[in-house]
């Protein structure tokens, strides 16, 4: 299926409406219902000025207030139904919305890290907040205004068709030079809309891009710096918008100045017939009211071409998202990993992000379990890559990697997952609790367990000296508390994992060096039994592996303990050595 245009928009949009049928039947009954009775009014208009005769006496005003009575209540009764029809799409369109966004995030949990090293954070948010709220407004409101303008434009034809045939014979014209220019028009103002639609979601990326790095902004006195570059995309988005709205804004003028047309040759035609006796004030009256619903919503509809453009171009960004392909399925057949003692072997690999940039070369490696194997290398070396391709955020081009002689490949990678537990540099914690942070991840847990997990990280005191202790809510993304005591927690977290692999990612670079030292111990009781992977540019932190291994330019540079690998006087000697310099 074409990814793109308003076929496909529309077929996507009605795989949503479908699924709320009650809800869409009583919408067509309520707006059939309600538009009829709007449009027996002209006809019961007319009636009641035929029945005016000057002279005439009681009889004939009776029937014109009985002619204007049923054409109250009949508009009465038709503006009751519309309010119950709003309130109804109203619940119509927050279900599909609702569905929409669930989704959408569903599909944000399933796609693999790669797709999110890719796209902003900023654009992403874009498309599942600002993007739906932009299909949820036309669902509510313009959806409606089209069906009851259908409903209209048809009802008022046959009223026209009823009361003269030969003055229809004017929108045989007016009607297909409206139907051309607005065909023409739309299809100039689609991709401009799409464009808008790009634009805004990368003015949400550039802005949450700067705001989460301000302090270094700040840091740097690079505000001018950042406000021009802002006045760049914030220009670029303004002017999407302008030519977008600007372009979509004319197809209404032109289309009303057609209508007015029509309007204006009714009128001529029709005095025309009435001096000739074939046709009465009356059916002129209606007639003319009828033209006027036939031609308003037809209007209206072009008035809302833009409303509709922006919806389809912000749907197709969602269903663009929504159709990324997932990571990959586990093969049939995988097996989960089950009582896993933790060793992981990395035969010949060769991976690259992208094709043509290799990272790792020919990497090998083995780990026995329950050892410590420590990664050091200077800046761009594969170190993080290492990690990424042992938890299956990425696959190999080349080699293999087994975990108990199983190939990964072969195994789920739920289970691969969870039998690790990773620390990274970049810690993450959520608004909730304490206790809720700290037990993240280990289901079942209890506070007891939660305490003795943070009084070994050495932070019960500091939590205890907070107004409700565990249970005080951090705020989002834990801004509130500092840098360490949130890399603690995580490492509290961590201890409540059984599994039997660990991978520390720099784990204690936002802790000062007397924090660090007080829990060292508590990372080695975290160690216990585990194979580890750790990450470190303080060389100090890992004197006791069991195995170091030196990553440079994608290949082991060499490998050893620490005492052999500073008798070789090599590139560990000369990282370790630089700290002291």
């Amino acid at each position: 299926m074409k990814r793109k245009g308003k076929k496909f928009v529309i077929t996507r949009l009605w795989g949503y409406i479908s699924r709320y049928k009650l809800y869409l039947f009583w919408a067509i009954v309520l707006t059939v219902i309600s538009n009829v009775l709007a449009l027996a009014g002209p006809m019961l208009s007319g009636k009641a000025v035929d029945a005016i005769e000057p002279g005439a006496g009681h009889v004939i005003f009776s029937q014109v207030f009985f002619f204007c009575a049923v054409m109250g209540i009949f508009y009465v009764l038709s503006s009751v139904l519309s309010y119950v029809l709003s309130v109804l799409m109203i619940h119509f369109s927050q279900k599909i919305v609702y569905q929409m966004r669930k989704d959408l995030f569903d599909k944000l949990m399933d796609l693999p890290v790669a797709f999110f090293d890719t796209h902003k954070t900023g654009d992403i948010i874009s498309r599942i907040s600002y993007d739906i709220d932009t299909v949820n407004a036309s669902l509510s409101s313009d959806l409606l205004q089209i069906c009851t303008s259908i409903i209209t434009v048809g009802g008022s034809f046959l009223g026209m068709l009823f009361i003269s045939p030969k003055m229809l014979l004017i929108f045989a014209v007016t009607v297909p030079a409206t139907i051309i220019f607005t065909k023409f028009r739309t299809a100039k103002v689609r991709p401009l809309f799409r464009l808008r639609s790009r634009k805004l979601g990368e003015l949400n990326g550039f802005v949450e891009e700067m705001t989460s790095g301000l302090k270094t902004v700040k840091a740097y006195h690079q505000e001018s710096t950042m406000v021009g570059r802002f006045d760049a995309v914030n220009d670029d988005a303004v002017e999407a918008y302008y030519n977008a709205d600007y372009y979509g804004s004319t197809v209404g003028p032109s289309v009303n100045f057609i209508n007015n047309i029509s309007l204006t040759l009714v009128s001529t035609f029709g005095a025309i017939l009435y001096l000739f006796g074939m046709m009465s004030l009356g059916d002129i009256s209606a007639f003319v009211m009828y033209s006027r619903k036939f031609s308003g919503p037809i209007n209206e509809a072009a008035n809302i071409i833009s409303e509709l453009q922006s919806a389809f171009a912000a749907a197709e960004r969602v269903f663009a998202m929504i159709d990324e392909l997932p990571e990959k399925a586990d093969i049939p057949g995988a097996i989960r990993l089950e009582n896993v003692k933790g060793n992981v072997e990395v035969s010949h690999v060769k991976f690259g992000y992208e094709p043509g940039r290799t990272i790792l070369h020919d990497f090998s490696m083995k780990a026995e379990p329950g050892s410590l194997i420590a990664v050091v290398g200077p800046t761009g070396a594969g170190k993080t890559t290492l990690i990424n391709l042992l938890m299956r955020f990425y696959d190999p081009d080349e080699g293999t990697i087994t975990v108990d002689g199983h190939d990964i490949t072969a195994v789920t990678r739920e289970s691969l997952r969870l039998a690790y537990t990773m620390v990274l540099q970049d810690t993450w914690l959520f608004s909730g609790t304490i206790y809720e942070n700290i037990a993240y991840g280990a289901a079942g847990v209890g506070r007891e367990e939660v305490i003795a997990a943070a009084k070994r990280v050495k932070i019960h005191n500091y939590i205890m000296s907070l107004p409700d202790g565990y249970d005080t809510v951090l705020s989002d993304e834990g801004v509130n508390i500092s840098k360490g005591q949130k890399q603690l927690m995580t490492i509290a977290r961590a201890m409540l994992s059984r599994s039997s692999m660990l991978i520390l990612d720099e784990a204690t670079s936002n802790v000062d060096t007397r924090t660090e030292l007080q829990i060292q111990e508590s990372m080695r009781l975290l160690m216990e039994d585990k194979t580890c992977f750790v990450i470190a540019h303080r060389l100090s932190t890992i004197q006791n592996a069991d195995l170091i291994l030196v990553i440079r330019d994608g290949d082991i540079a060499e490998q050893g303990t620490h005492e052999e690998l500073l008798q070789k006087n090599g590139v560990y000697a000369q990282l370790y050595n630089s700290q002291f310099a």
